[in-house]
């Protein structure tokens, strides 16, 4: 009857924690609001790559050798000079939505991606 007992409250106990991790993971989902935005000569990373909708700050810096900017959803960015950083926020809707570099022809050697929101 012991056994049955610990086991029964072990089941419990191990159900709870998996909704207070699921609810937890929403939560940390929901105030992801910032991204931050890695330029480099001629690409991007973000981080993190999905975002919940709503107003979201991008923190742009520029790790490359020549000036980039970053537009997504209709909005720009100041052009960013290497070594240093900027930001734009935005509010997005739920999508996939595009982002890219719009200096020169660097979108098309590669600063472009989409990033998922959710």
């Amino acid at each position: 009857m012991k056994l049955r007992s610990m086991v029964v409250a072990s089941v419990v106990v191990l159900s709870l924690l998996g909704v207070a991790g699921t609810a937890l993971a929403r939560q940390s989902a929901a105030r992801a609001k910032t991204v931050h935005v890695t330029a480099k000569d001629y690409s991007f990373t973000l981080s993190p790559k999905t975002v919940h909708h709503g107003r979201v700050m991008f923190v742009i810096k520029n790790e490359g050798k020549t000036a980039h900017d970053f537009e997504i959803a209709g909005h720009m960015s100041k052009i960013v000079s290497p070594g240093k950083t900027t930001t734009l926020t935005v509010n997005l809707k739920r999508g996939h939505i595009a982002y890219k570099c719009t200096i020169d022809s660097h979108a098309q050697m590669g600063m472009k991606g989409v990033l998922d929101v959710t």
